[in-house]
């Protein structure tokens, strides 16, 4: 399977999603400048954490207006798996790709350590190697991770199994309903704020986070089988 990982200028967490692709899962991966205009070649499209465009104006908002996001976007209506990863998610959710919106968190502070996230809904593209109600442990280093919805959106997602991860036990930023992520209603693009890419390794703290990668490749996998 051949991932690209998206650079924008600010992007910080590249290296670590690279490394947890190449490293750890042993797959294809490569970096994709922001300006680029053609992701067809890649099977799954990953957008890390940092701060694109210095967080200007607002999270996600300028990365949204680079060329490469048109192509995101046809990526996920083709059916490829998007992760959006902390201002990954924020950049999902100013292009549409997400519902929702992404506030300061409650505490108006960076906060910068490990939680506890349950694994809502096990039968995803994206967390099929963990088990249903799972809790792991998983970094956060954010700032505007405090997940908001309408009360329409929220039973939206609530209907169609749409969260994926919540806060277990400590709700870090405030997010509505304990939310740490979620996918669209196809199920092919998620948004998380923690970071999995930086769970990947028993070396550096733990390796919760490797399953969501395996997940995605098993089913890629399967697929193809199929398909062939």
């Amino acid at each position: 399977m051949k991932f690209a990982v998206l650079v924008f200028p600010g992007s910080n967490c590249d290296l670590d999603m690279y490394h947890a692709i190449k490293d750890e899962l042993g797959e294809e991966v490569e970096y994709v400048w922001h300006d680029t205009k053609d992701l067809s070649t890649f099977d799954g499209i990953l957008i890390p954490g940092g701060f694109s465009y210095g967080d200007y104006l607002r999270c996600g908002a300028m990365a949204n207006q680079s060329n490469v996001m048109s192509e995101v976007k046809k990526a996920a209506d083709a059916g490829k798996p998007v992760i959006g990863i902390c201002n990954g998610f924020q950049i999902l959710t100013e292009a549409g790709l997400l519902p929702g919106a992404l506030l300061r968190n409650k505490n108006l502070k960076f906060i910068c350590r490990t939680v506890q996230l349950k694994v809502v809904n096990h039968n995803t593209l994206f967390t099929n190697q963990y088990k249903e109600d799972e809790v792991i442990t998983v970094p956060i280093a954010h700032g505007e991770g405090n997940y908001y919805c309408d009360d329409a959106t929220l039973k939206s997602l609530e209907d169609n199994n749409q969260i994926v991860f919540t806060y277990s036990g400590d709700n870090p930023n405030g997010s509505l309903a304990d939310i740490a992520g979620i996918t669209n209603e196809r199920g092919n693009v998620l948004g998380m704020m923690p970071h999995p890419e930086r769970a990947v390794d028993e070396l550096i703290g733990g390796a919760d986070g490797l399953a969501l990668f395996k997940s995605i490749v098993k089913q890629w996998r399967e697929s193809n089988v199929n398909e062939a």
